[in-house]
């Protein structure tokens, strides 16, 4: 029998951007209480656990990862009550709980930068007199004039004051915000940033660069990027985490110049995952997904804990959208669900929600926009769960404000009331797809097995007995014609016989 506290190695997670969730007092904001109120379905979906983006007191500069109070929860999305609550239920249905954890800077409204603003703990933050060449990763300089004259760092908006884990009482403070939290139940922590807290020593300029600083982490790497002293914190973090009962972990989010350097997160003296984003950056081709299906299980290996996938987060656009279509959207998941470890989902996928490109400017919240002109707003827009447009697609209760951010008129065909029984849904197809993968002995860790196939074709197989074939290209293919025979277990799209369409992935028992 696996280790229970090994939970996490193949578990599917469930994102829930709280804010954008569902609503529970009628205010257009989503909140604790409405991810309550859903938890019913969150276990009928068939995850493992769900992951909170911020619900922490915040003026929500940036959705609320510009943090003010770490240990209370921002009244616009309830209470600590209202968490305790949430948790309970949760575990009540057999569902993990991880949140958010965002060390890398506070809000400008923490009440320790408004001390720093009057001069009282200072080195606390990291102030120097003149600001050197690094830039935001929201675009613009990194740097901020304080009303004393000297400058503040802060690589995301300048409402989010980078903190200086030089500082032991900084230290102290996350070791402390580690134990309340996990004292309240939670089963882990996605650590925000991951790879940002420890800067180069003396603060030395990137100097001349082509394109965006925030974009070289290739071969030229940032001195405010993965500084070895990073991983002398995760090894202050590590005993606290071991020293809870029932599988208590942290997956970084870690953006890095290589494998090499990605492995350094992951051990027994550290964290217990990094996010693998090369899967969601992939092309929607047969030689994309094998390249970084291979490169990430390569990884994998390096550092002895299983891989992550995932196809959509808060930052990026949803992949319906990114691929193109909803058929490759669905054809990639169950591509995806098939892997060995475990699988982040983004809240509204199993939905087959695309990506809002027309919000209004004036209602746009992304720190980045006015900077960049890119913004994240088009993938956090509010969920649909029933009804009509007008009614906010139930994202809150009868006669509710209006949700926070408009929902298209498209999405009416898309709420979960009317995919509920709609076998041929995308809805149901996660369903069914998270059951199966539950239930086949093949699914879940384990390892694959490339079989030869045309060139926009992916055929694996898993032990015992699963096939899976993809088909990335414009014409059909069929099952005899690649030397296979089984029952469809699952189907992404529609078949004729044992004729596998273009954007389409197929489940086999052979």
């Amino acid at each position: 029998m696996p280790d229970p506290a090994d939970w996490w190695r193949d578990a599917v997670v469930y994102q829930v951007y709280p804010r954008s969730f569902a609503d529970s007092d009628g205010d257009g904001t989503g909140d604790l209480g409405g991810v309550v109120r859903r938890l019913p379905y969150l276990a009928e979906l068939g995850v493992d656990a769900l992951w909170l983006s911020p619900f922490y007191t915040s003026p929500l500069a940036d959705g609320g990862y510009d943090v003010a109070d770490y240990r209370d929860v921002d009244p616009r999305f309830g209470s600590l009550a209202d968490f305790d609550a949430l948790v309970a239920g949760a575990h009540e249905r057999g569902l993990r709980v991880i949140v958010d954890l965002v060390p890398n800077h506070t809000s400008s409204e923490h009440p320790w930068f408004q001390e720093a603003l009057q001069g009282r703990g200072k080195d606390r933050y990291i102030f120097r007199d003149e600001p050197n060449d690094w830039e935001s990763i929201f675009g613009g300089p990194a740097w901020t004039q304080a009303p004393d004259g000297s400058y503040y760092l802060h690589l995301f908006a300048p409402e989010q004051p980078d903190l200086n884990w030089d500082h032991p009482e900084v230290r102290a403070e996350f070791r402390s915000i580690l134990r309340f939290w996990l004292d309240r139940g939670v089963d882990g922590f996605r650590v925000d940033v991951a790879h940002g807290m420890v800067k180069a020593a003396g603060l030395p300029d990137v100097g001349p660069k082509e394109g965006r600083q925030a974009e070289m982490l290739g071969d030229e790497q940032v001195p405010y990027f993965d500084q070895d002293g990073v991983h002398e914190i995760y090894r202050e973090w590590r005993p606290i985490l071991d020293s809870y009962p029932g599988g208590r972990m942290a997956v970084a989010e870690a953006w890095v110049s290589s494998p090499a350097r990605l492995a350094r997160y992951v051990g027994p003296d550290e964290l217990h995952q990094a996010f693998n984003f090369e899967f969601m950056m992939a092309g929607f081709d047969a030689k994309s997904f094998r390249e970084v299906i291979d490169r990430s299980l390569a990884e994998a290996e390096i550092v002895g804990a299983p891989t992550t996938w995932v196809l959509s987060n808060h930052d990026k656009p949803r992949h319906v959208t990114r691929h193109g279509s909803l058929a490759r959207a669905r054809a990639a998941t169950l591509l995806m669900l098939a892997l060995p470890g475990s699988a982040y989902l983004y809240q509204g996928e199993e939905l087959g929600l695309d990506e809002v490109l027309d919000l209004p400017d004036e209602l746009r919240e992304d720190p980045a926009f006015l900077r960049t002109g890119e913004s994240r707003d088009g993938c956090r827009v509010p969920l649909p769960w029933s009804g009509t447009q007008a009614e906010g697609f139930g994202f809150g209760p009868a006669g509710s404000a209006a949700p926070w951010l408009p929902q298209p008129a498209s999405w009416a065909a898309l709420t979960a009331a009317a995919q509920e029984d709609d076998p041929g849904s995308t809805l149901t197809l996660y369903r069914e797809a998270l059951r199966l993968r539950k239930a086949h002995p093949a699914l879940g860790l384990g390892s694959i097995e490339w079989v030869e196939a045309p060139e926009e074709v992916l055929v694996l197989r898993r032990e015992p007995g699963f096939t899976l074939v993809t088909n990335t290209g414009e014409t059909p293919v069929t099952l005899s014609a690649l030397g296979l025979a089984g029952e469809v277990l699952l189907a992404s799209g529609p078949m004729a016989g044992e004729t596998v369409p273009p954007d389409t992935t197929v489940w086999l028992a052979r």
